[in-house]
Order: structure tokens, then C-alpha cells, then sequence
């Protein structure tokens, strides 16, 4: 009994020695998560999702909530990103569905097209799974359009379409429909770069494999098998669940059942191994359990059926605990976001109708302050014309007096002249009248006094014609510069007839004032005309009073 005690007592330290170091070394662990920065925690989920899915969420997990913590969305979505990857592996699309959701709130709020464009791809692709086609290709669509757009832009490479191309082709491959599949997979070869890291090549050969199987092209599918399985099995192991599960089908079709369930159970080997895509081995059950009715093996054919049959209860049954929340009508963010999304229109269209409402009174403001403008330089225009106009006039009226003044005071001139001239007619009749009575008197005067007397009145006449000529070319410059200019051919004897007929001498006045008869002016007036070049029918005074 002691003995029996005895080991009780050892067995139960020992678990408490144990409880503490296992309590221990989990808060080690846990310190060690935590000293770790937000960077390197997702780096390190990132390397883990293949060989260690859970681990890899809980640093995935642990990253997102301190980049949020620092305010780092962006990041903190591609971590949420990173995360639906391990829950579709292992089925759970209820929290594929909440991180995708939580992610495009996210990428709301920071307004990033190209994270919500991978975001819908993601939500396309998990409708497809429920083979809720409409819906699968609403989003696949949506993401489609919204790197279209970016490419418009320039912010995003063509090659990024590869990848929306390569889900639609994937989800057409699920819906069995190989035509459609054919067109987005011609689209990838199309849009194709080398550098391409999004979508690997092997992925597209593997869409070209299951084409060419649908279009009865069966080695070619094999040979595309055999080049693509060397890169899954180094880089990414787990999808060669496809990969078998699609090369047994191809022996399947050429009636090689042998091999056929030689790939079908390598497809479930490699689900179970790496614990990945336990939904597609449904599909594998359920293809191994035809396979073995055709080779009339029931029993198997049985418990393969029983397996997919409990399988599908298990992860797509609306009695299945983990995806219960995701088939009820429970999809709280994305009732959020159209809530917000309803409240955004709303208050983008009251922004948009307010806007419209200030632009329409700026433009009548601006219209009004134009038309005012207009209306204050036209009667500016207005002004400076009429001022131009006055201004003109004024000018006008000023050269008209002044030509006026400048007529009067020609004629003034010519006037004075004219009296001049007329006076100095008398002063040569009356000295011409005393030299005939001193040339007829007998009286005691000398001889010689009285030729000095006459040579005397003689030099007079001379000087009084020189002192009109002088005064008459002062007043009249002009006209006796063209005359002279213009015939400069013309004696003194002409020169004086132009500036007596300028004058308005008659005739008989110009005879008088000359002292030759009227004969002699109207000869003098005739060969005047013919120096000048007159024409008869052109009247003498009017032609040199116009010079």
C-alpha cells in the first residue's frame, strides 16, 4: 500500500514538473512572439503556410493586429491576405469568408484598387466552391474591370490580367465548362511575361492539360503532365492533388484503369500528407468509387463512396459547424459595406447636388461679371470715341480757322497790296505828269537839273516796282515758288503779269501800273498762256489764282 502511494506521489510530481515546464516553455514561445516585430512575423507566416499551416496563421494572425495597432493597413490586409490560403486548405471557408470580407472593409478605407481587386478574385473564387456561378463571376468580374481601369492609368502592368484570366479559366475548369476555360486560357498565353511571379507557368499548363483531355487529346494532356510535375513537386507540393487527381482522369478516358487508381490515390496521399485541399478529395473519392465499380470491385466502390459522402456532410453540409455561419445569412461585413456603401452614394449625391448648386451661382456670378464688365467697357469704348470724335472735330475746326484766319489775312495782305500797287499807279501818273510838263517848260530851269530830276523819277518807278515785288513774294511765298518751280522760263515782264493777275488786276490797271498800253498787256497775257502750256478753253485768272 505505502509502495502503491509512493508511486502515486512520484507520478503526480512528475505531471506538475511537467505542467510548469510546458507552462514555461509556452510563455517563452510567447515572449519570443511577441519581441518579434510586425515585418518579421509575416515573412515568417509566409514561409510556414505549406509546411505548417497553424503555426503560419497565428503569426499571420499576430502581424495583422500589430500593423493595425501602428496604423499600417495595407499591410495588415495582405496579412489577412495570407491567411485564407491555410483555411481553404483545410476547409474552413467560414473564416475565408470573414477575412475576406474584414480585408475589403480595409481596403475601403484606404481606398487601394488594387488590394480590393484581389480581394474580389479571392471571393470569386470561394462562390465558385459552392458552385454559386452567378455570383463567382459577378466578382471575378468586378476585380477584372477594376486592374482593367489601373492599367488605363498606368499603374499597374498588363501582366496582372494573367491572373484574372488564369481564375476565370480555373473556375470554368470546376464548372466543367472547357470552351470557356479555352478562352480566358488563351487570354494568359496572351498577356504573358516571363518575369510574371503572380501566376507561374506550370499553372497554365495544367489548365492546357485538363483542355486538351476534354478535346480527347490525350498524350499531348500526358506529356504536359510529365514537364509540369518536377516544378509542383519542388515548389508546390500540395496542389499535385489537382494535378493526380486530373492525371488519373486522363487514363480513366483512355480506359487505363490501372493507372488511373495509381493517381487517384496519390491525389488522397498528397491531400492527407500536406493536409491540403481536403475538399477536392471528395471529388477524388468519389472518382475512385466509379472507377471501381467499372472494374466490378463493389466493396470498394462502397467505402470510397461513403468516405466523399462523409466528407461532403463534413465540410459543405448546412449541418457542418464550420461552414454553418457562412450558409446562413450572417455575412455582417458585407451587410456593413453596403450599408456604408448606401450612406456614401448618399452623401456623395447631396455633396455632388450641393456642388452643382454652388457651381450654378458661380456661374451666374461669373456671367453677371462678365456681362458688367462688357456693359463698363463698351460705354468706355463709347467714351473714347466720342472724346476721339470731339477731339477730331475740335482739330478740325481749328485748321479750318486757322485756314480761314490764314485766307483773311491773305487777302488782307493782298488787299493792302493791291492799294499799294494802285497808289503807286497814281504816284508814276503824277510824276509821269510833271516829267511831260518838265520837258515841255521853257522857263530859266537848267538843262541838266532837269535830266537829273527825270533820271531821278525814273530810278523811282524802278525802286517802287522792286519794293512791291518784295512785299508781294513775302505774302504770297508759296505761290511765287511754284512759279518760278514750275515755269521757270517765265521773264520779269511775265513774272509781274502772274502777280498782278493774282491780285485781280484788270486789264487797264496792270497797263496803268506798268505804263504800257492794254494792247501790250493783253499781247503779254497771250504769250504767258503759251509759256505755260494753257489750253484756250482754260481761263488765265482761275488757273493762276488756283497755284
Amino acid at each position: 500500500m505505502i509502495r502503491f502511494l509512493n508511486k502515486i506521489s512520484s507520478i503526480i510530481i512528475l505531471c506538475c514538473i511537467f505542467c510548469a515546464v510546458k507552462h514555461v516553455v509556452a510563455q517563452d514561445s510567447q515572449a519570443d512572439l511577441d519581441s518579434l516585430n510586425s515585418d518579421v512575423l509575416y515573412e515568417k507566416g509566409v514561409a510556414l503556410r505549406f509546411q505548417r499551416p497553424n503555426q503560419s496563421i497565428t503569426l499571420l494572425e499576430k502581424a495583422h493586429k500589430n500593423f493595425l495597432i501602428v496604423g499600417d493597413t495595407l499591410k495588415a490586409i495582405k496579412a489577412l491576405l495570407e491567411m485564407p490560403y491555410q483555411y481553404g486548405q483545410k476547409v474552413d471557408y467560414a473564416k475565408t469568408y470573414d477575412g475576406l470580407w474584414l480585408a475589403l472593409f480595409l481596403a475601403d478605407d484606404i481606398d487601394n484598387q488594387a488590394i480590393k481587386a484581389t480581394i474580389y478574385t479571392r471571393l470569386g473564387r470561394l462562390y465558385s466552391f459552392y458552385k454559386k456561378e452567378e455570383k463567382a463571376l459577378e466578382y471575378l468580374n468586378t476585380a477584372l474591370e477594376i486592374n482593367k481601369d489601373l492599367i488605363s492609368k498606368n499603374e499597374v502592368d498588363t501582366s496582372i490580367l494573367v491572373q484574372n484570366y488564369y481564375l476565370f479559366c480555373a473556375t470554368y475548369r470546376e464548372l466543367d465548362k472547357p470552351n470557356l476555360a479555352k478562352k480566358y486560357l488563351d487570354s494568359c498565353f496572351l498577356n504573358y511575361k516571363n518575369s510574371n511571379e503572380i501566376i507561374f507557368k506550370s499553372y497554365l499548363k495544367f489548365e492546357k492539360s485538363f483542355i486538351l483531355t476534354k478535346e480527347e487529346r490525350y498524350n499531348e494532356a500526358l506529356e504536359i503532365m510529365n514537364e509540369i510535375e518536377p516544378w509542383f513537386i519542388e515548389n508546390r507540393p500540395s496542389y499535385l492533388v489537382l494535378v493526380y487527381t486530373y492525371w488519373g482522369d486522363i487514363y480513366g478516358n483512355q480506359n487505363n484503369l490501372k493507372e488511373s487508381e495509381k493517381y487517384f490515390k496519390k491525389a488522397i496521399e498528397t491531400s492527407v500528407k500536406y493536409n491540403s485541399h481536403l475538399d477536392f478529395s471528395i471529388l477524388v473519392h468519389e472518382r475512385l468509387a466509379n472507377l471501381y465499380v467499372s472494374k466490378g470491385n463493389y466493396k470498394k466502390a462502397f467505402a470510397s463512396q461513403s468516405i466523399a459522402k462523409e466528407l461532403d456532410t463534413q465540410f459543405f453540409d448546412s449541418r457542418s459547424l464550420v461552414n454553418r455561419p457562412l450558409l446562413e445569412i450572417k455575412d455582417e461585413f458585407r451587410l456593413e459595406k453596403e450599408r456604408q456603401e448606401k450612406l456614401i452614394q448618399k452623401q456623395r449625391l447631396e455633396q455632388l447636388e450641393q456642388e452643382d448648386k454652388i457651381s450654378f451661382l458661380q456661374r451666374i456670378i461669373l456671367l453677371g461679371a462678365l456681362v458688367f464688365t462688357l456693359i463698363i467697357a463698351f460705354v468706355y469704348v463709347l467714351q473714347i470715341r466720342a472724346k476721339h470724335k470731339v477731339e477730331k472735330a475740335l482739330i478740325r475746326r481749328n485748321k479750318e480757322l486757322e485756314i480761314q484766319k490764314s485766307k483773311e489775312l491773305l487777302e488782307l495782305k493782298n488787299k493792302e497790296l493791291a492799294t499799294s500797287a494802285l497808289q503807286l499807279v497814281e504816284k508814276d501818273e503824277f510824276l509821269k505828269d510833271i516829267k511831260n510838263k518838265l520837258k515841255g517848260e521853257n522857263g530859266n530851269i537848267q538843262t541838266d537839273e532837269i535830266n537829273r530830276v527825270l533820271k531821278s523819277i525814273s530810278h523811282s518807278n524802278q525802286n517802287n516796282w522792286e519794293e512791291f515785288k518784295l512785299r508781294f513774294t513775302q505774302v504770297n511765298e508759296d505761290f511765287y515758288k511754284q512759279v518760278t518751280t514750275r515755269y521757270p522760263k517765265l521773264s520779269q515782264a511775265d513774272q509781274k503779269i502772274c502777280a498782278l493777275i493774282k491780285l485781280n488786276f484788270s486789264s487797264k490797271e496792270m497797263a496803268r501800273l506798268l505804263g504800257i498800253s492794254v494792247e501790250s498787256v493783253h499781247t503779254t497775257r497771250y504769250r504767258l498762256r503759251k509759256k505755260m502750256g494753257l489750253d484756250r478753253s482754260v481761263n488765265l485768272e482761275d488757273f493762276i489764282a488756283n497755284i
